[in-house]
């Protein structure tokens, strides 16, 4: 198994743990238990939306910036198209499980207007990942491969930092349809990301609204 399948069968049977433990659900009255249930829905929308904020910061942010400053081109974008799909993998399931916590936790029929616009936001940052997981990247990677055999062809590609593509392309006209094709797919790809941090950093303020300290 690869190490997202580990991660989500030990999250699984932490969260069977919690459920069908004794002290959960075993000998407590009803309302014990309602209470028990708000607990672990309250952990894990915070515990899940913390993580995908958490890794949509630094995926976006900081590691793909430092890769890209010390990575050869070719091997920073092959490492990419492995991280890519596992990154969203991860934060498309966080959102999804917060998604469904906070709406349990806040149905929509009785509902306030903000607390129907975070739920809105969840789901926006749900949408955009799953359709980066299913949609842009696989066309990203498809895109990137075609370009780095052609390249490949012409001896460019291993250079750190800022690419010489930009230069052959001005004589392969090829790879200038390559570049134009591959920039706007990558570029959907970057703003569907952005939506969803962004859709992420809306529903933090609402959370930060609720501490108490």
């Amino acid at each position: 198994m690869d190490w997202l399948t580990r991660f989500l069968v030990a999250v699984a049977f932490l969260a069977a743990g919690v459920i069908f433990s004794p002290e959960t659900f075993g000998s407590l009255s009803s309302g014990e238990n309602s209470a028990k249930l708000l607990i672990f829905l309250k952990l894990a929308h915070l515990l899940s939306f913390a993580t995908a904020w958490g890794a949509a910061l630094w995926a976006t942010f900081i590691g793909g910036i430092i890769m890209f400053k010390n990575l050869p081109r070719h091997q920073f974008g092959n490492l990419q198209s492995k991280m890519f799909p596992a990154y969203f993998t991860l934060v498309g399931s966080c959102c999804a499980i917060s998604l469904s916590a906070f709406g349990y936790l806040h149905p929509w029929k009785s509902s306030s207007a903000v607390e129907k616009y975070q739920l809105g936001f969840l789901l926006s940052a749900f949408a955009f990942n799953l359709t980066n997981l299913f949609v842009f990247t696989p066309m990203t990677i498809d895109m990137m491969k075609q370009r780095h055999k052609v390249e490949r062809e012409n001896n460019i590609g291993d250079e750190v930092g800022w690419s010489k593509n930009r230069e052959k392309a001005k004589t392969i006209p090829k790879l200038a349809a390559m570049n134009k094709k591959f920039g706007m797919i990558h570029g959907l790809s970057s703003l569907a990301n952005i939506l969803s941090f962004g859709s992420l950093a809306m529903h933090s303020w609402y959370l930060a609204g609720k501490m108490n300290l």
